[in-house]
């Protein structure tokens, strides 16, 4: 029988292949994606399919990176200190002295995905699973007993220009992935996400949200707080939540694709898309728990860890696009970014 991790590799791999293929599909014209596979001396592989062509004419995506890990070793402490901020698990093992060194497994996918036109949104997503074993893997194909494991994920949308119907679209793909595993489900993570991609010292969320969820297992959820309401309980249930939220990606996103890719731009649409990476880049590297995490991982290559910073970015003092009081469509942008809203 399958190991989780072996079926969570099997899914990413499968995955990826589909994403990049669609995406590559967008602009036969442009460049194909870079495929690199690599290997960590710690314990592990991964492959990365990252796009880059800022001055290419036609090409719809001007910077993306469809990437999956599937590594082990053994958690450092900085590491261990940082998760469980987040995992009571991890937290209790933490509190009782267990977690000096802890092996591990981790897999997942993460993509993001920076548009040429400032119309069409910047979109982001990982799913992953993680898992804490009683022994190190020596890679001799024994699977050590695993003691604690969880899922999580995130699919979140940020555009620089509002438009209604895309930001519906992309919530209710969501909704009904969810919907199909639990009713609870879809309330419970959007208002996690928009909790989550907040940039504080500026008072605005980094987009229009999504869906997000971390630690989840057979224990009690704290999102998830009706115990009687449907949820996925076990292992492979949870497993089928997980893969239903990564399929539902191409068809939340694409479509706005489409209606977007040609609409016409201007210097100052391209001003304004180039100040939100700015708030984009603030929030990875202030914020971002899954940023600190990778770097705080040995072996890691930081440049998959910041795969998901934009080439070219825009920072302005006390810039006037977007200020309060305003009858722009830049403004409107920042009233939703400053209020989230319940799309479906």
């Amino acid at each position: 029988m399958a190991t989780m991790r072996t079926l969570m590799t099997d899914y990413i791999e499968t995955l990826q292949s589909n994403i990049v293929a669609a995406l590559e599909s967008l602009d036969l014209s442009a460049p194909p994606f870079s495929r690199r596979e690599w290997d960590r001396a710690q314990g592990g592989r991964g492959v990365s399919c990252t796009f880059s062509a800022p001055t290419h004419p036609t090409s719809v995506l001007e910077k993306a990176g469809v990437n999956i890990s599937m590594i082990h070793g053994t958690l450092p402490p900085p590491a261990i200190k940082q998760m469980a901020t987040e995992h009571a698990s991890l937290a209790q093992r933490a509190s009782t002295g267990e977690a000096g060194s802890l092996p591990f497994f981790a897999g997942g996918i993460s993509l993001i995905i920076h548009p040429r036109n400032p119309s069409v949104p910047t979109v982001h997503a990982n799913y992953r699973y993680f898992e804490i074993t009683e022994a190190t893997d020596t890679g001799d194909g024994a699977q050590p007993k695993v003691v604690a494991w969880w899922f999580g994920g995130i699919t979140d949308l940020t555009p620089n220009y509002l438009y209604d119907e895309d930001v519906i679209h992309f919530h209710t793909v969501l909704k009904n992935a969810c919907d199909a595993h639990g009713t609870q489900l879809y309330p419970a993570f959007k208002k996690s996400c928009d909790g989550y991609f907040f940039i504080k010292h500026r008072d605005e969320h980094r987009g229009v949200g999504g869906i997000r969820f971390d630690d989840l297992c057979d224990e009690p959820h704290t999102l998830l707080t009706d115990p009687s309401a449907p949820r996925p309980r076990n292992a492979d249930e949870i497993f089928a939540f997980v893969k239903a939220c990564g399929n539902a990606f191409l068809p939340s996103y694409l479509p706005i694709v489409a209606r977007r890719r040609d609409v016409p731009s201007d210097e100052q649409k391209r001003r304004w898309q180039l100040i939100r990476r700015g708030r984009y880049i603030e929030f990875n590297l202030v914020y971002d728990r899954g940023t600190k995490f990778g770097l705080a991982t040995p072996g890691v290559q930081a440049e998959n860890v910041l795969m998901s910073l934009p080439e070219t970015a825009r920072w302005e003092y006390m810039s006037d696009l977007g200020a309060d009081g305003e009858d722009t469509e830049e403004c409107k942008m920042v009233k939703v970014l400053k209020s989230p809203r319940d799309w479906v």
